[in-house]
C-alpha cells in the first residue's frame, strides 16, 4: 500500500535555491558571533528562564546598521529569517514575523536549518505529534489535532510503533533540566510550524496552500516532461520517412501531377477530377485507396464503390453503422440523445432492420453505455465493426487498373480486372463479385 504525504513534493527547480539559503547562514553565523554579533541575555518566561534571547529591536537595529539598509528593507529581511526558520518566537510562535519592538526571539539550533536538507516526514510529524499529546494530555491546538487525526488514518500500520517512540522520547526529556527541555520543545516547534504550518500561515519552504493560479503547477509539470523523450528520434523518424515515401507521389508540391499543378498554373483540372464525386476516378486516386483501408473509407467515391460491394455481400449494414457512429462523433451536441436513440433501434436492437453482429461483451459494453449517450459511446463497437470490413475480400470491388497498369494490392489482397478484361478508364460500371474459386 502507497502512504501519500500530507503535502505534494515540489519538484527540485523550484525548491528554494541553496546558494541563496548559504548566504542567509553566513549571516546567521555573523549575527551570533560573540564580538560582532548580537548579545544574548537570559529572560525569564513563564516560570523557566530561557538563554540567549534576543529582541526584535536588537536584530532590526543590528541589520540597519550591519547592511546599511532601509527600516522597511531590516523587517523585510529580519520577517524571511524568521519565515525561513533561522529565527523564531518565544511568545507567539504561530506569528512567522520579524516585529521591530521587545517581542522575544532566539537563534534556531543548526541542526533544523533548511541547508541540512531534511525532509519533513509524516512518520517524524506523527511522533512529534504523539509527544506533545502525551505532554498535554491530549489538548493539541485545532490544526494539530487535524493533522494529527488525518496521521493516524494514514499510519494506522505502524501507528503503535509512533507512539512507542513518541513515549521514548518524552522519558528521555524528562531527564533534561527543565531550561534545555523547554529549549528543545522550542525550537522542535519552530521547525513543525515552518515545515506543516497551519492554514492561516503561509511559509516559504513551499507546504502551505498555494494560492497561486491553478495552472501553474501544470506549467512545472510541462516544464518538466519537455525534457523526457517518449519515442526514440531513430523511430518517429523513420516513419516520417516511410510516409513521405508512400505518399510524396500524391502531393502536387513533391511530385509533378497531371494535368497541371492548380498552385502554379492557376488550372482548377486537377481540383476538378478529385471532386469528392466524380464519374471518372483517375489513377493517381485509385492507388491512394490501396493505401490502407481508412483511406478507402475517407473518400467518398472509395466509400460508394465498397457501398455497393457489401450490399452485394449482404453485409451493407456495418458500413452504415460506421457512418452512423461517426456522424455521431462529428455531428451537433443538441442532436447527441436523439440520434443514439435512432442507432439502437436501427442497429442494435433486438430484432433491429440492420442488426450488426458484433461480441455479446461490446454489445452489452455499448448498450449500457447509451443509457447516457455521448460522443464516444460507440467507440468500441465502431472499432469492432472496422476490423471486420477491413478483413472482408476486396476482389470484388470494382477498383480496375488504368491502361493496363496492375494497381497494389489492398490489404494484402492483389487486386485484378473483373472478369480479366482491363479498361481503359476507371469509369464507373456495374458492379460484379469475385468469380468463383
Amino acid at each position: 500500500m502507497t502512504i501519500r504525504t500530507i503535502r505534494p513534493n515540489r519538484g527540485q527547480h523550484y525548491r528554494p535555491r541553496m546558494h541563496c539559503l548559504q548566504k542567509i547562514e553566513a549571516h546567521m553565523v555573523e549575527m551570533q558571533d560573540p564580538k560582532s554579533g548580537l548579545k544574548g541575555a537570559e529572560q525569564k518566561l513563564n516560570v523557566t528562564t530561557i538563554p540567549h534571547v534576543i529582541t526584535g529591536q536588537d536584530i532590526i537595529a543590528w541589520l540597519l546598521n550591519k547592511m546599511k539598509v532601509t527600516q522597511e528593507e531590516a523587517e523585510a529581511y529580519g520577517t524571511m529569517l524568521v519565515a525561513y526558520g533561522y529565527i523564531y518566537p518565544l511568545q507567539n510562535h504561530r506569528k512567522l514575523v520579524m516585529c521591530n519592538d521587545g517581542s522575544l526571539y532566539r537563534f534556531q539550533t543548526p541542526y533544523f536549518w533548511p541547508t541540512q536538507k531534511w525532509v519533513a516526514e509524516d512518520c517524524d510529524y506523527a511522533i512529534y505529534l504523539a509527544k506533545r499529546n502525551i505532554r498535554k494530555k491530549g489538548v493539541l491546538e485545532p490544526f494539530e489535532q487535524e493533522h494529527y487525526t488525518h496521521l493516524h488514518t494514514w499510519l494506522n500500520h505502524k501507528w503503535d510503533f509512533i507512539v512507542m517512540q513518541a513515549t521514548e522520547q518524552y522519558k528521555a526529556g524528562k531527564d533534561r533540566k527543565k531550561p534545555d527541555r523547554v529549549v528543545l520543545d522550542c525550537q522542535e516547534r519552530a521547525y513543525w510550524i515552518v515545515n506543516r504550518p497551519p492554514v492561516s500561515v503561509c511559509a516559504l519552504q513551499g507546504f502551505c496552500n498555494d494560492s497561486r493560479k491553478p495552472f501553474f503547477f501544470q506549467n512545472i509539470f510541462y516544464q518538466q516532461a519537455i525534457m523526457r523523450s517518449k519515442v526514440k528520434s531513430s523511430v518517429s523518424l523513420g516513419a516520417l520517412v516511410k510516409f513521405v515515401n508512400t505518399y510524396k507521389n500524391h502531393d502536387p508540391f513533391l511530385a509533378p501531377c497531371l494535368p497541371s499543378n492548380p498552385w502554379v498554373t492557376d488550372n482548377d483540372t486537377y481540383w476538378t477530377l478529385n471532386i469528392r464525386r466524380v464519374d471518372q476516378c483517375t489513377k493517381m486516386r485509385v492507388e491512394r485507396w490501396s493505401f490502407s483501408f481508412f483511406e478507402l473509407l475517407s473518400d467518398q467515391r472509395g466509400r460508394d464503390d465498397f457501398k455497393s460491394f457489401l450490399k452485394k455481400e449482404f453485409s451493407g449494414e456495418n458500413l452504415a453503422f460506421w457512418e452512423a457512429a461517426e456522424e455521431l462523433k462529428w455531428g451537433s451536441a443538441a442532436a447527441i440523445a436523439t440520434k443514439a436513440a435512432v442507432i439502437f433501434k436501427t442497429f442494435l436492437a433486438p430484432g433491429a432492420p440492420r442488426w450488426i453482429n458484433i461480441d455479446g461483451r461490446t454489445m452489452g459494453l455499448t448498450v449500457k453505455g447509451l443509457d447516457h449517450p455521448h460522443r464516444y459511446v460507440l467507440d468500441g463497437a465502431q472499432t469492432h465493426v472496422f476490423l471486420l470490413m477491413k478483413k472482408v475480400p476486396l476482389n470484388g470491388v470494382p477498383l480496375r487498373p488504368l491502361n493496363g497498369v496492375p494497381l497494389r494490392p489492398l490489404n494484402g489482397v492483389p487486386l485484378r480486372p473483373l472478369n480479366g478484361v482491363p479498361l481503359k478508364t476507371a469509369e464507373r460500371g456495374p458492379l460484379k463479385t469475385a468469380p468463383d474459386r
